[in-house]
């Protein structure tokens, strides 16, 4: 199965941290499921270091983040302009652009995302925790 993470649950990952749940855990360590982290993800993770809101971060995010993927396998994926055009179409159930980006993500490719934010749901998304 293709996994589309949400930002959260890549540093979760990354971090071992807690927060992220055993199913999701157990979602990202099968190595028959194929694990993508949106280039959505990785500017909202440069954006939120920059302020100082990424406490978990070892390092520049510019470096962190090519480090966790080469570490956990996981796989960058490009934003396309079938991506970016298909969040117009979009209900506005949040405002988030992170977020709605993944969505319009995972609805052009039919993948699932893999998090615990139930803002997800009201776009139809599949979205495993």
């Amino acid at each position: 199965m293709t996994l589309l993470l949400d930002t959260h649950t890549f540093l979760w990952f990354c971090q071992d941290d807690p927060a992220l749940s055993a199913a999701a855990k157990a979602l990202l360590e099968d190595p028959a499921n194929r694990k993508l982290l949106s280039l959505a993800a990785c500017w909202e993770i440069a954006i939120k270091a920059g302020l100082g809101k990424l406490v978990g971060l070892t390092e520049p995010s510019g470096t962190y983040i090519p480090n966790a993927l080469a570490r956990t396998g996981f796989e960058l994926f490009p934003i396309e302009l079938a991506h970016v055009t298909a969040v117009e179409a979009l209900p506005h159930h949040h405002r988030d652009p992170f977020d709605r980006l993944l969505v319009a993500q995972a609805l052009v490719e039919g993948f699932p995302v893999v998090s615990a934010d139930p803002a997800f749901d009201p776009y139809g998304v599949t979205r495993l925790w």
